[in-house]
């Protein structure tokens, strides 16, 4: 699930929650909004933080290879 799933679960929770007055028997819309609310926060700090680890990654110092130079250096 991406970030864009993510915000419309939190759309869709909030809408379930705040802007509905529909009543379902055995269905508390407003605990299932609550619930949907949640699963796309946690989703949104999960994609968050792969996302910062995989910059992380890829801004890193290239590794020395033979003679003490870096990939970069070859192409000078």
């Amino acid at each position: 699930m991406g970030l864009g799933g993510c915000i419309i679960l939190i759309a869709v929770g909030a809408i379930l929650t705040f802007a509905t007055d529909w009543e379902l028997e055995g269905v508390n819309l407003t605990l299932v909004g609550a619930i949907l609310m949640l699963v796309g926060v946690i989703g949104t700090i999960a994609f968050t933080s792969i996302a910062r680890r995989r910059r992380l990654l890829m801004t890193q110092t290239p590794p020395v290879v033979e003679g003490g130079r870096t990939h970069d250096d070859r192409l000078i």
